[in-house]
């Protein structure tokens, strides 16, 4: 006979999930014991739910495999929900397997008793409570079914005296159906996306994550096409290396090379993406969106022909369709002002760039130059990490730093939370794609506004000899809360962040900490952090006041950055006085 329990862990284990992540108790006790008793399963406990559910979310999207999380009765499944709403809104597999209260206490208002299928009801899309044996396979099931086709988020609920009941004897143990055949546009919507295409003089494309597989067929089409090639930053991964075409992210992060691509094209070409911000989108541009799922067609920007289907196939029977061959123009004026732009950004992070002329003038008029610089962090990092190093980053300045100054080369993986925004995700994200491979190089981009957040997981790394390299980018800022301040003319506020020595923290716990203060050490610093075989923490105190400049500045910004920055002087000297 089977219980539950061992007949979700079984489930589980011939599904390929090798991690389940989450804090041990009450109703989740017999399901713990059953991966207790799977030798294909670890079982990771971590200090915060949330943690776990960033966890599990990191896993799925790097392996395309289920991911899996659980949190006990009533508070504890409640701290999975914001990593699990970026695992949803990442379209990342995960399965949470959460507690409740037993069967006869169900709806009496009991001891930390939640309506679980209501509360996890906009997160995942599939929640069920299970109330028998008899229906517990169906619904692991078809909860491993919604999870896995969607994908997203499913949430399986257990009491606490299900658990450990025997299933039926004729119980069929959960199947699962996973084919995702490629869809392709009809031939009539193809033939008039080429006719546009033809049409037009300059071609730009937009390409996202959605994109990723599709790799040959998107160089392909933009060397047809002379297109430039601007990448969301989900992109990055699999389609910035070896890539001519490529220049760059746009928006906040972006730069100037890829804000001319949009402003001077006469045809953008979505692929596989879901770009949120309108304002950046060029105007008065006929524009062609393809996208496997249907309802994202012209949900960011009004769109003269949607092509509903996966990127490759798609691709390929469009470049068979299109007849015109483009001038290079185009295409080499935006190339031109990329590498203009990224030689700059190159000489920022150089070691020495502060005993250069230019540094040495910035010094001599504002003496937080001598603090570390981000840029030079970030340029570090990217000089001395793996070929296959998996990257994460925070949500905030580190996110910025990591898309200028860190090529996705070789086989590099990238994870953030850049659809949710969430803050404190990069490290939780890191101890889940370490938990994947513990002889790859994991380098997590944290913002000590995040960190701090779930900085009690950083004992996880310990615990599971997890060897992941967390970088703080310690600025003593929530920097990017600071520069949306000074943007629209408000002076800095609220967003100082008193700081502890992160490196002595990190010690006491059991991570191989370094602190770094001094730019002269920087490099040194990184290398041997990098290098280091086991769990790492390296605090670089760096400069708050470093500014990104995205690609297009607009006048009311620059007036109210100008205008921030003498109301943040004269504050200053008034508390000075």
């Amino acid at each position: 006979m089977t219980t539950v329990a061992k007949m979700i862990v079984t489930a589980l284990a011939e599904q390929g999930v090798r991690t389940v992540w989450g804090v041990v108790g009450d109703a989740l006790n017999p399901v713990t014991d059953a991966i207790r008793e799977e030798d294909r399963i670890e079982w990771i406990g971590v200090r915060h739910e949330e943690a776990g559910a960033f966890a599990a979310s990191a896993q799925a999207q790097l392996s395309g495999t289920l991911g899996v999380c659980m949190g006990t009765v009533g508070p504890g499944s409640i701290h999975l929900l914001n990593g699990l709403y970026d695992a949803k809104k990442s379209h990342a597999p995960v399965l949470a397997i959460c507690g409740q209260v037993p069967l006869a206490d169900l709806g009496s208002d009991m001891f930390q008793e939640v309506d679980n299928d209501l509360l996890f009801r906009d997160v995942a899309s599939f929640t069920r409570t299970i109330t028998s044996a008899e229906q517990a396979t169906g619904l692991t099931e078809q909860a491993l079914q919604a999870a896995l086709t969607r994908p997203g988020v499913a949430v399986l609920t257990l009491p606490g005296d299900v658990g450990g009941l025997e299933l039926p004897d004729d119980a069929a143990p959960p199947r699962t159906a996973v084919a995702h055949p490629p869809t392709v546009p009809d031939a009539d919507s193809v033939a008039r996306a080429a006719r546009l295409i033809d049409d037009a003089k300059r071609v730009t494309l937009l390409v996202g994550i959605g994109a990723r597989e599709a790799r040959d067929e998107v160089l392909a089409l933009a060397g047809r096409l002379k297109a430039p090639m601007v990448l969301t930053l989900r992109a990055k991964e699999g389609l910035e290396r070896d890539n001519d075409f490529q220049v760059g992210q746009n928006g906040l992060i972006g730069n100037p090379a890829a804000q001319l691509a949009f402003e001077t094209c006469d045809l953008l070409l979505m692929v596989g993406t879901d770009f949120p911000y309108r304002e950046w989108y060029p105007s008065g541009t006929t524009v062609i969106q393809i996208d496997a799922r249907a309802e994202h067609i012209g949900r960011r920007v009004q769109v003269d022909l949607g092509l509903v289907g996966h990127a490759a196939p798609t691709l390929s029977a469009l470049a068979g369709a299109v007849r015109s061959k483009k001038q290079a123009k185009h295409l080499k004026a935006s190339q031109e002002l990329y590498d203009e732009w990224r030689k700059r950004q190159h000489k920022l992070a150089l070691p020495d760039y502060d005993k250069t002329l230019i540094g040495r003038v910035r010094d001599k008029f504002d003496n937080t130059t001598k603090s570390i610089r981000p840029e030079a962090l970030a340029g570090a990092i990217e000089r001395h990490a793996a070929e296959d190093a998996i990257f994460t980053c925070d949500t905030g300045m580190s996110t910025v730093w990591l898309s200028r100054f860190v090529m996705m080369t070789g086989t590099r993986r990238l994870i953030g939370s850049f659809n949710l925004g969430s803050m404190a995700n990069a490290m939780p994200q890191a101890l889940g794609a370490q938990a994947l491979d513990r002889n790859r190089q994991v380098v997590a981009f944290a913002g000590d506004g995040g960190l701090s957040m779930l900085l009690g997981d950083l004992m996880t790394a310990v615990a599971y000899e997890l060897p992941v390299k967390i970088v703080v980018f310690d600025n003593g800022r929530l920097g990017m809360v600071k520069l949306e301040q000074e943007q629209v003319g408000q002076p800095e506020f609220g967003t100082v962040l008193r700081n502890p020595d992160f490196a002595a923290v990190a010690s006491a716990i059991g991570l191989h900490a370094t602190r770094v203060t001094d730019p002269d050490q920087l490099d040194d610093a990184v290398q041997v952090a990098l290098a280091h075989p086991g769990p790492v923490l390296l605090d670089v105190v760096t400069n708050p006041d470093e500014v990104a400049v995205p690609g297009k500045v607009t006048v009311d910004q620059a007036w109210g950055f100008a205008i921030a920055k003498m109301k943040e002087t004269v504050l200053s000297q008034g508390d000075t006085s």
